[in-house]
């Protein structure tokens, strides 16, 4: 079992992050979880749930080590979140990734294999970025912004998707888009209506019961990706709370992990 050889955190942003709020001075960071290597490994950005409130533990640090022991690099990326507003979470979720590639040669990375996990609103961040990667406001007139954004596959974990008053989790969009947020934008964040051929292979999975976000968020999306010939694997397992991150107490539902990593070895990884 290969286990992380180091652990760091480096700051995203050089100074002051853009599109910041007032606020809050919050400064985001991404911690770094590397294995023992001296050839190129695939790599797994972790972006943590928290309905763009916080950023749950449990789905940060325990993530990337369970990674680290199949073999590939892991990184978590602490974003910020309310009061920031959209576009922080997205812009600092691009930056993570662009700063992986950008030091892939140093930290033994193939660029080219970075895949994106997300859980609940982390999930919603981490599907916004497979779907809104070329974004204009992504562009921040910085050094990085010549390096790519988009992730090479998607890991999606009980994900909030949809703005829909019907499945959508509004708290997680009340945080993220502010109490009355404008419908352009309502529209550009419900993901299932963003992707397009382009969006990576994604890997979904949700339990059937969930109270919080419904299972119909992964369903939404899986039949959106199917639609445009997105390549994907979807799990939905019968019972089980939300936010179950690795899901320790139940065997059956922590499969989930040894799955994605099947998924992911499949591609080529």
């Amino acid at each position: 079992m290969t286990q992380a050889t180091a652990t760091f955190h480096m700051p995203l942003w050089h100074a002051n992050p853009p599109a910041g709020s007032p606020e809050d001075d919050f400064h985001p960071w991404l911690e770094v979880y590397l294995v023992d290597t001296e050839v190129p490994r695939s790599a797994v950005l972790i972006c943590p749930g928290g309905g763009y409130t916080m950023r749950a533990p449990h789905e940060a640090a325990p993530i990337a080590h369970r990674y680290n022991a199949a073999g590939f690099h892991a990184f978590v990326v602490h974003y910020r979140v309310a009061p920031h507003r959209h576009p922080a979470p997205l812009l600092d979720a691009s930056r993570a990734l662009r700063l992986i590639r950008h030091h892939a040669t140093d930290w033994h990375v193939d660029p080219t294999h970075v895949a994106l996990c997300g859980f609940s609103a982390g999930g919603h961040l981490a599907a916004s970025l497979g779907v809104h990667f070329g974004l204009d406001v992504l562009n921040t007139e910085d050094e990085l912004d010549d390096v790519d954004c988009r992730p090479d596959a998607l890991i999606l974990a009980y994900p909030v998707i949809s703005t829909s008053k019907t499945i959508g989790h509004q708290g997680s969009f009340a945080s993220l888009l502010g109490p009355n947020p404008d419908q352009e934008l309502l529209a550009l964040m419900s993901l299932e209506n963003q992707v397009t051929p382009q969006t990576p292979p994604t890997f979904l999975w949700h339990t059937a019961d969930d109270q919080v976000v419904p299972v119909q968020n992964s369903l939404a999306f899986a039949e959106a990706l199917a639609a445009e010939g997105v390549p994907f694997e979807l799990h939905i397992y019968p019972h089980g709370p939300h936010g179950l991150g690795l899901s320790a107490a139940d065997p059956h539902v922590a499969t989930w992990m040894s799955l994605s990593v099947e998924w992911l070895r499949g591609m080529g990884w």
